[in-house]
């Protein structure tokens, strides 16, 4: 059977599913069909089927905009299509053709009416900065220097204008690079050349970027580099119709602009989870030996020594790694401990399933011991058939499907979009350090009898603090990541966590934890609103690394005395239900709040102060920041 009828049958089989209200098996179906054929063609088609099921599948709704200086239109279904195969349910606006000064400037355009989450300004540099695109070699260096000057300011005015007037999201392209300099080699010898005079532009706009709250700079230089400049650009369309960029490459791009929405969406993989033989290393451990699998820095183990090196450097980013592999597990352990060209040692996994057990079973074991969703987790494998199996039993679970060639194992990993991150933590870099502490916490659990002589034992601290520059994007992701003990889900960005913290009757703290293992980090956070009698609680939420340890009683504990201390006679909030945090729906009532009301979104509890204060665990020494004791 040729391709064509495969995904002539592929279509025929999501209709029937749609028409047989089988979602979550059309969803199945349509990322299957976009992966085997991601064209234009098949866009439309996966775009108006998931319009069919938009309500019926648990995608996050995201509104974007495109403020632009060239045709970005034929990009659109491309996009579209890859985010809803993602999860992302998006809806997406264009401004006018070359109108971004006026749109971003003007507090009344259609930009703002749109109520974007994420603006992105796409600009080309031969559009804002002709003198340095095409008219370089007639400069004087004086004018050069203006040119920068003025370009960059531009940038700066947009930016600033932008953040004074939305809370969304904005990601500004800098500029490419053309694809031969003026100068030709000579560029390479100038000190003033062409190609320095973009970087320095890109330099400035990148410093702008960083003076705002959700502000992020998308590289498109190295975008166009990455796909060849050559094949990047499409000079008959751009005179015919103002579209640079040819057709073959317009899916890089939509790719490139859901490698941001995926991160702002939180529709991230908190864990990849990995395979070992023809995987981690080539052959298979069992039957070829320790001597035997090919993993070197020569060729052919230097493709899987690379794929190491990519699986390595997501452990910088705060992903977990965990093995599920069918294997012996003493031959495993060996490779792994003692293989000279392993890069990813045992420490490096926070869960290891290496058995003959059922992948899918493996796979949610594995959630459970992190405690992370099975809707957190990646799994690469080289077999399609346990692929398409992990596909079947647990469909959140993002499948990364290595292809035949293992020279291009690291770059499927690395282009995964579930990896990327636009902030970096300190509890990010020290993520799997945690889990290691974790697994002694456990340990050292089951030789108490009672929970409060190990709280006890566990020698617990915290530390309550108002929200600062510092914890700011910490606080802002936590909003953005947590589900299992979150009451109200509420997703904020950092600008918008700066504005709540800015109203005076607003209050944002964060609460961090350590005990005798080791430092949680920054593991929970409390967002309060006073009204005449009551101080409502906005958004309460803890990491699934302390939920259970009381740590979540000392930060109610906390706002409790502190709204008492103001006079306000109830403590009060709501309980949101998902299909994620379970784990929080008693919390109001164990806590001796009361039902107040209820209605279609959750439930709202509230708590007499004065009748009810709400005890202080004991076993934790609470520390409030600012000079205050607790």
């Amino acid at each position: 059977m040729s391709s064509d009828d495969k995904t002539l049958d592929l279509r025929k089989e999501i209709d029937a599913f749609i028409a047989a209200g089988a979602p979550e098996k059309a969803s199945l179906r349509l990322g299957e069909l976009w992966r085997k054929q991601s064209g234009s063609a098949t866009a439309a088609f996966v775009v108006s089927r998931y319009e069919q099921l938009r309500g019926k599948l648990a995608s996050v709704p995201y509104r974007l905009a495109i403020a632009r200086s060239f045709t970005v239109e034929p990009t659109i279904p491309l996009l579209r299509a890859v985010a809803f195969v993602s999860g992302i349910d998006l809806t997406v606006h264009v401004g006018d053709f070359n109108a971004y000064p006026q749109e971003i400037l003007d507090e009344s355009s259609s930009l703002y009416r749109f109520s974007p989450d994420a603006v992105i300004l796409a600009v080309r540099t031969a559009d804002i900065a002709p003198d340095l695109w095409q008219e370089y070699s007639d400069l004087a260096p004086d004018a050069v220097r203006q040119a920068i000057h003025r370009v960059s300011n531009n940038f700066q005015q947009w930016i600033r204008a932008f953040r004074q007037r939305s809370q969304a999201t904005l990601i500004v392209h800098l500029l490419e690079q053309p694809t031969q300099p003026n100068a030709g080699v000579l560029d390479a010898q100038l000190e003033t050349s062409q190609s320095s005079a973009i970087r320095q532009t890109n330099a400035a706009i990148r410093q702008a970027a960083s003076e705002h709250r959700g502000v992020y700079v998308l590289d498109y230089d190295a975008l166009v580099a990455r796909y060849g400049r050559l094949n990047w650009r499409d000079e008959r369309k751009w005179l015919i119709a103002r579209m640079p960029i040819a057709a073959s490459q317009l899916n890089y791009l939509s790719q490139e602009w859901l490698r941001f929405l995926v991160p702002l969406t939180g529709k991230v993989a908190k864990a990849l989870v990995v395979d070992l033989d023809n995987t981690l290393w080539g052959g298979v451990i069992g039957e070829d030996g320790m001597n035997g699998i090919k993993l070197s820095a020569e060729y052919p183990g230097a493709a899987y020594q690379s794929l190491q090196r990519v699986t390595l450097d997501l452990t910088r980013r705060g992903i977990l790694l965990a093995i599920c592999s069918k294997n012996n597990l003493d031959d495993a352990m060996e490779a792994l401990n003692s293989h000279p060209g392993m890069l990813l040692r045992p420490n490096h996994f926070a869960a290891m399933r290496i058995n003959w057990n059922d992948k899918a079973q493996n796979v949610r074991e594995i959630a459970a011991e992190l405690n992370i969703g099975i809707d957190s987790l990646a799994l690469m494998d080289d077999n399609p058939v346990e692929c398409e199996q992990i596909r079947a039993a647990l469909p959140e679970v993002t499948v990364i499907e290595l292809p035949e060639d293992p020279l291009q194992y690291a770059a499927t990993l690395r282009e995964c979009p579930v990896f990327e991150r636009l902030t970096l933590s300190t509890e990010d870099q020290q993520r799997t350090a945690f889990y290691v502490e974790q697994r002694e916490r456990s340990q050292a659990e089951q030789t108490f009898q009672s929970k409060e002589d190990f709280y006890r034992y566990l020698e617990q601290e915290a530390d309550i603090a108002p929200v600062t520059p510092a914890s700011l994007a910490r606080i802002s992701q936590l909003t953005q990541k947590t589900n299992q003990f979150n009451l109200t889900t509420k997703r904020y960005t950092e600008q918008q966590i700066s504005e709540l913290a800015a109203r005076p009757d607003h209050e944002v703290f964060s609460i961090r934890a350590r005990d005798r293992f080791g430092d949680h980090g920054l593991v929970g956070v409390a967002i309060t609103r006073d009204n005449e009698e009551a101080c409502e609680i906005d958004t309460f939420l803890l990491s699934c690394r302390v939920i259970g340890r009381s740590v979540e009683t000392a930060l109610l504990s906390y706002l409790g005395q502190r709204a008492a201390g103001r006079g306000k006679k109830q403590l009060a909030g709501w309980f949101v239900p998902t299909k994620k945090n379970l784990p929080a729906k008693e919390f109001y009532p164990q806590h001796g709040f009361q039902l107040e009301s209820q209605n279609g979104d959750g439930l709202r509890w509230a708590l007499d102060l004065k009748e009810h204060p709400i005890a202080h665990p004991e076993w934790i020494k609470l520390n409030v920041m600012n000079g205050e004791n607790g």
